[in-house]
Order: structure tokens, then C-alpha cells, then sequence
């Protein structure tokens, strides 16, 4: 029998570590066990060994990932929802101005200009975050790393505590009726998603392979037409695809070559996200929103991990989705001029 080819055998390699370790968090009863152990078994596979993961992997795992939660939005789900949107841009406004404070404790600890510490602690994802570092002429590699290890910080902080600690809370207005899955109408759902994400990966969008069939989904249940649920073995196999991709970053040269600059975004991490949990708190408290909620939907987590850790227990998807939906084209209207702000009154 001939051997496998090495980009192959490297991939069947990282994803089976990716499984075992999802697996065996889902019997430590792990809240997002899927793609938190994905995550630390990858990485423990890649302190020692080479790791790759199939380029088809993570977008896949986001179409689905993206039919799943748009199909959580019915009529009147979406009706809540964009009742809420006052609450969702003062979220994303305090979300953004909270990395500029955040910023200056950053640039501190890692020694970097004020220009790239500013887009290496404003919450916007490492995506959108790097392309428009690339505008300013910031150091993009360094806020790739930062922005990466924000991510993973709380990636692996937020679903536990939430899931051990945080109160339910009334999310009826939030939650739609489940349907059957329906495989021939999941699959032309499917195809008819990637053709809306296509274009939006043309326009250089972040996260276009969940947003467009995301708002396919959202239009078929908000009219009635959903034809089919995603099972929840697909969403596991997105949640293992996400965490496998963010595994494969922390190899050993990553974490040992800058550890001035990995400290520097694990601390500001921490601080940034226990800001805005208290932001998140006191907008709950003046809103009437669920509090778990509030506090997931203003966490400085990439959007879709924040939709997953909400799917997973069961925060009210939509509501979460909601606020980081907001918070994304708030960083792309914003935070351009906000920085060319801070510069000209000597802030950055």
C-alpha cells in the first residue's frame, strides 16, 4: 500500500489530536468542549511536530456554523433583536473605546509605538483588526499575535465561566421554535450559502464564509421558509475545524520568539475583558437584557466563537450575534478615524 502523501498524513494528524481533544473535554463536561479541546490538542501536537489543517476546513465549518445560528432568528426573534439595536451600538461603541484605554497599558508592556499597540487592543478581530492596521502603516504581524492571543485568551476564559457562574436569565424573546433537519433542503441550503459568501470574499469582508449563509438563514426563518435545522454533529464538526485553525498558530517558535509581546496581550486581554464584563453588567442593568448575554455579547472574542460559545449555552444566540454583528461594522466605520483622532489630541 503506498504511504500518504505528507500534506495529507500532517492533516489527518492534526485533525484526529483536534478530535481526541474535543472528545475528551466533552466527557469532562467542558462548556465549547468541541473547539476548546480542538484548539489544546492541536497545539499540544504542534510544541512537538509539524501541523497543517485542510485549507477547506474552516470555511466549511463556517458555512454551517453560519445556516446554524441564522436559523435561530424566526420573525419575531428578529423583531427583539432589532429592538435591541440601540443597546447593540452603545455596546460596540464602549467595546472599541474600551481598547483604546486598554491601548496605552498595552504599548507599555510591550514596547511597541502607539500606532500598532492601538489596533493591537482595540476588540475588533484579528481580520478586520489587521487590515486596518495595514492602512495605517502599523506593524501588522505584531497585531496578528496580539490580536490572536486576545482571541484565545478568551476562548478559553469566557464558556467555562459563563457556563459555571453566570445567571441564565429570561431569553424567550430570543429563542425560535427548532425544526427538523431535512437533508436535501440542508444541502441546497448550503450551496445556495457558499454562493453568497463568494462575493463577499471578493469584497475583502471578514468572516464571509458564516455571514453570508448566515443571512441566507436568517431570511428563511425570519419568513417561514427555513427548509432544514443544521444537525448538531455539523456545528461539533465546525466547533473542531475553528479550533483545530487556532491550534496550528501556537507552535513553539510562536509562543517562545515574542514573549515580551504575548505577555503584554495576555495581560491587556485579561484587563480588556474584565472591563468590559463590568460594561457588560451595567448596560444589562439599565437595558433589562439578559445579563449572560450582555456580558458574551460585549466579551473581546472573535464573532464567531462568541456565536458558538452563546449556541452552546444556549445565551440567546441571536441577541449575541447581534452585538458582534454591530460591533464589526462599527470597527470598520470607526475606528479608523478614532485612532486619526487620538493622534491629532496627542492620546496615541
Amino acid at each position: 500500500m503506498p504511504a500518504l502523501p505528507n500534506a495529507l498524513f500532517l492533516q489527518l494528524r492534526t485533525l484526529a489530536a483536534a478530535s481526541l481533544g474535543g472528545l475528551l473535554l466533552t466527557f469532562l463536561h467542558v462548556p465549547l468542549a468541541w473547539m476548546i479541546g480542538a484548539m489544546l490538542g492541536t497545539a499540544a501536537l504542534a510544541w512537538h511536530l509539524p501541523v497543517a489543517v485542510p485549507g477547506w476546513a474552516r470555511p466549511t465549518g463556517l458555512v454551517f456554523l453560519g445556516l446554524g445560528l441564522g436559523a435561530s432568528f424566526s420573525g419575531p426573534v428578529l423583531a427583539a433583536v432589532l429592538a435591541a439595536l440601540p443597546v447593540m451600538l452603545v455596546g460596540g461603541v464602549l467595546a472599541i473605546a474600551s481598547g483604546l484605554v486598554v491601548a496605552q497599558l498595552f504599548t507599555r508592556l510591550a514596547g511597541t509605538d502607539q500606532k500598532t499597540g492601538f489596533f493591537c487592543a482595540v476588540p475588533g478581530g484579528v481580520i478586520v483588526m489587521a487590515v486596518l492596521a495595514q492602512e495605517a502603516k502599523a506593524s501588522v504581524a505584531t497585531v496578528t499575535l496580539a490580536q490572536t492571543m486576545r482571541v484565545l485568551v478568551v476562548v478559553l476564559s469566557f464558556p467555562p465561566l459563563l457556563g459555571w457562574l453566570a445567571p441564565h436569565g429570561d431569553y424567550a424573546d430570543f429563542t425560535a421554535a427548532g425544526i427538523a433537519t431535512w437533508w436535501p433542503g440542508l444541502l441546497a441550503m448550503a450551496a445556495a450559502g457558499l454562493a453568497c459568501a463568494l462575493p463577499l470574499q471578493r469584497l475583502g469582508l471578514a468572516n464571509p464564509w458564516m455571514l453570508g449563509p448566515c443571512a441566507l438563514a436568517i431570511a428563511l426563518a425570519a419568513t417561514g421558509h427555513l427548509p432544514s435545522a443544521v444537525p448538531k454533529p455539523l456545528v461539533d464538526a465546525a466547533q473542531v475545524a475553528m479550533g483545530a485553525n487556532l491550534g496550528t498558530r501556537l507552535t513553539r517558535s510562536f509562543l517562545l520568539s515574542s514573549r515580551r509581546l504575548a505577555v503584554a496581550a495576555l495581560i491587556s486581554s485579561a484587563v480588556l475583558s474584565l472591563l468590559l464584563t463590568a460594561l457588560g453588567l451595567l448596560v444589562a442593568w439599565a437595558s433589562g437584557l439578559p445579563v449572560a448575554a450582555l456580558i458574551l455579547g460585549l466579551a473581546p472574542g472573535g464573532m464567531p466563537e462568541m456565536a458558538l460559545t452563546a449556541k452552546a449555552l444556549e445565551l440567546g444566540v441571536p441577541l449575541v450575534l447581534g452585538f458582534h454583528l454591530t460591533r464589526t461594522v462599527l470597527c470598520n466605520l470607526l475606528v479608523g478615524p478614532l485612532h486619526r483622532g487620538a493622534v491629532r489630541l496627542g492620546l496615541l
